[in-house]
C-alpha cells in the first residue's frame, strides 16, 4: 500500500512539473506523445477508483503477480489505444489535462489509502484483494513514470524503492530474473522492450534476450 502512495505521488508530481510544450514530445508508449500518456493515466485512475469501489462475494482468483498477463505487442488496432489521442487532443490545453489528472488522480490516492488491504474487490472478471490490486499497479505507475520521462532527460524519475519493486514484480510475472549487471530501471526498459538492450547487456542477457520483450495486458 505504501509503494503504490510513493510510486503513484512521485508520477503525479512529475506530470504536474512538466512544461506546457513537452505535452507534445514523444513519451516512451510507441506511437503517444506526453499528452496522450497523461490522458491513459488519467482513466488508469478511473479504473482504480471503480475497482476499490466494486467488493467482491468470492475467493480471489489471482494476486499481484498473477493480475498480470503475458500477451502479444499491442498491434495499434485497439479501440481503446486509437481513442486515446483523440481524447487527448480534445483538451486542447496542457493545463486542463493536468488540472483533471490531479482530480481524478488525487481522489485514487485517498481511496487506496482508505481501501481494506484485504477486501476482496473485482476488475478484469477476476477477484483480488484491495492489497494486492494496488500492489499490482506500482508495476503500472513506475513503468508509465519512465514512458513520461523518456524524452525528458531533466525531469525527476521514479523512487528506487518503487524501482526495485517493479523490477521484482516483472521477475516474478516472467519467471525468469535479470542479469546483476543490468539495473532496476534497464532491466525494466529492456525487459518490456521499452528500448533494445545494448550490446554489453545482450551480452549478459545471455538465453533470456531472446525471450524480449515482455509484454503486460
Amino acid at each position: 500500500m505504501d509503494l503504490f502512495s510513493r510510486s503513484w505521488s512521485a508520477l503525479l508530481t512529475a506530470v504536474a512539473a512538466t512544461p506546457d510544450e513537452d505535452f507534445a514530445r514523444p513519451s516512451g508508449c510507441a506511437g503517444w506523445l506526453v499528452r496522450d500518456l497523461v490522458c491513459h493515466l488519467v482513466i488508469d485512475a478511473q479504473d482504480v477508483l471503480i475497482t476499490l469501489v466494486t467488493p467482491a462475494d468470492a475467493e480471489p482468483t489471482v494476486d499481484a503477480t498473477t493480475y498480470w498477463q503475458l500477451v502479444e505487442p499491442p498491434t495499434g488496432e485497439d479501440p481503446l489505444d486509437a481513442l486515446i489521442p483523440r481524447l487527448a487532443a480534445a483538451y486542447g490545453e496542457p493545463r486542463l489535462l493536468r488540472f483533471h489528472l490531479d482530480d481524478v488522480g488525487s481522489a485514487a490516492g485517498r481511496a487506496a489509502v482508505l481501501a481494506d488491504p484485504a477486501a476482496p474487490v473485482g476488475t478484469r472478471d477476476e477477484v483480488l484483494t484491495a492489497g494486492d490490486y494496488l500492489t499490482a499497479y506500482v508495476l503500472e505507475w513506475t513503468l508509465h513514470h519512465l514512458d513520461l520521462i523518456a524524452h525528458l532527460p531533466s525531469a525527476a524519475g521514479p523512487p528506487a524503492e518503487t524501482l526495485a519493486a517493479s523490477r521484482a514484480a516483472l521477475e516474478r510475472i516472467a519467471g525468469t530474473a535479470f542479469p546483476a549487471a543490468l539495473s532496476d530501471r534497464d532491466a525494466l526498459l529492456v525487459g518490456t522492450g521499452r528500448r533494445a538492450p545494448t550490446g554489453a547487456e545482450r551480452a549478459a542477457l545471455g538465453d533470456l534476450a531472446g525471450k524480449l520483450p515482455f509484454i503486460l495486458g
